[in-house]
């Protein structure tokens, strides 16, 4: 399967593909294109093309050991309307935060993880003034 060129593809290696899909569709809106689990999903949202790599996948074992040990502090970006909503609406489906909410000139961010450990930013840009 060929991405199409108007999609940006960024590979999370993951514990559970399955348990990956049912967090990224359930509560983050993304949508399910293909899934092979349990080695590969790819899932999408808007320009986000996000590929859940399992243990038996060729992106997993393509990593050094030594690097896939754990998360780093990478992590997607997602731009929301609402964070106070989404805050509580992720929190009411039992999601927990890894950080505070901090806000700065550019906006407010919080971060999630997802099953695996992988970060997930969710961010309100600040209201400008014209």
């Amino acid at each position: 399967m060929n991405a199409p060129d108007n999609l940006a593809s960024v590979r999370y290696l993951v514990d559970d593909v399955e348990e990956s899909i049912t967090f990224y569709t359930t509560h983050l809106g993304f949508t399910l294109n293909m899934s092979a689990a349990p080695a590969f999903a790819d899932v999408t949202r808007g320009p986000l093309r996000l590929l859940l790599s399992g243990a038996a996948s060729s992106g997993a074992r393509a990593t050094p050991p030594d690097l896939a040990s754990g998360p780093g502090r990478n992590r997607i970006h997602l731009v929301v309307d609402d964070l106070e909503a989404e805050i509580t609406r992720l929190g009411d489906a039992g999601l927990a935060f890894v950080s505070d909410l901090v806000s700065g000139p550019g906006g407010s961010q919080i971060l999630l993880a997802d099953p695996s450990g992988n970060l997930v930013e969710l961010f309100q840009p600040a209201a400008r003034r014209g």
